[in-house]
């Protein structure tokens, strides 16, 4: 029998996380939860929403489990907010781990993590509680995500790196080996990242200028 699951949310990663656990894991989505003051609509996804202030009269701790699904709003600190209210109330927290991830560090992977298909997670890795790891990353050998982080896509973590709390890592970012990211720094989409990042750093990757020659002058397209 499938392990029942509420869902906090009710955006697109509410949605994304219904889908995924609906399709591919032990669980039963069976509702979703908001804050009392984002309640806007009684269902989605076919399934009753309910008032996270009422929760536990809804669906009891012991009965089942929580997955905060939430981006990285304000460097992860809204999710990290609710996943710490979750568990005050005694939830257990979910994870999801996509079947279709490569995932070969014996299990070391904590609560309410949302991994999703086409990641690599090589021996030796530790990632912590309230990790987001969208699809298709490289997560090195002895390496160490702590908690509450969010790595977009194809990010490239190299051998034996350090990710603080609360880090967000953009889309085809570049991590060399052996290096520290303190907490709470972003690292941009595109950006390559060569030596220890000191904590709230900002690490923007240059963006592409547009060229000086319309695409109508271009021959051979």
């Amino acid at each position: 029998m499938k392990t029942p699951l509420v869902i906090f949310g009710s955006g697109d990663i509410a949605q994304l996380a219904h889908f995924y656990f609906s399709s591919d894991s032990e669980y039963e989505v069976v509702a979703f939860t908001v804050d009392a003051a984002y309640l806007t609509d009684a269902a989605l996804c076919g399934l009753p929403v309910v008032a996270f202030e009422d929760v536990t009269t809804h669906f009891a701790p012991d009965q089942c489990e929580i997955f905060v699904a939430l981006s990285y709003s304000k460097l992860n600190a809204v999710r990290k907010e609710k996943y710490l209210a979750a568990k005050a109330l005694g939830y257990r927290l979910a994870s999801f781990i996509s079947s279709h991830a490569t995932v070969l560090n014996e299990g070391h992977i904590g609560e309410n993590c949302f991994i999703f298909e086409d990641n690599t997670i090589q021996p030796f890795v530790t990632i912590g509680n309230n990790v987001t790891l969208w699809s298709g990353n490289h997560i090195g050998h002895h390496s160490t995500i702590k908690d509450h982080c969010f790595i977009a896509s194809h990010v490239v973590v190299s051998g034996g790196v350090e990710i603080g709390e609360q880090c967000f890592i953009g889309v085809n970012a570049t991590l060399r080996d052996h290096i520290k990211v303190g907490e709470k720094c972003v690292i941009g989409a595109g950006a390559l990242l060569l030596a220890d990042a000191a904590p709230e750093g900002v690490y923007i990757g240059a963006a592409t200028e547009r060229s000086n020659v319309p695409s109508t002058r271009l021959r051979g397209i």
